[in-house]
């Protein structure tokens, strides 16, 4: 078994784009939260660009991941143990 990093790394990202998007969008029209950020829904921008990016990536190592699976030989099949005489 090969431990692939690109995998969780990217669900990472995916996941935290989430959050931020969605704590955005709750605080939508509420410029006191983001009143230091010049008038700009920081969380909401970055969220998206965080989600995108995560799900970009994530689509590329589920793909990079496949192509080093198909070029590995096929595990063995386990046999059932043997019964005892």
């Amino acid at each position: 078994m090969n431990l692939d990093v690109r995998i969780p790394m990217d669900m990472m990202f995916t996941m935290i784009g989430a959050v931020l998007l969605a704590f955005g969008l709750a605080i939508r029209g509420k410029t006191v939260f983001y009143a230091n950020s010049v008038g700009l829904n920081a969380d909401l921008w970055w969220g998206l660009a965080l989600l995108v990016f995560g799900v970009i990536v994530l689509t590329l190592g589920r793909r990079g991941q496949a192509r080093i699976e198909k070029g590995r030989p096929p595990a063995p099949a386990l046999q059932p143990p043997r019964k005892k005489r």
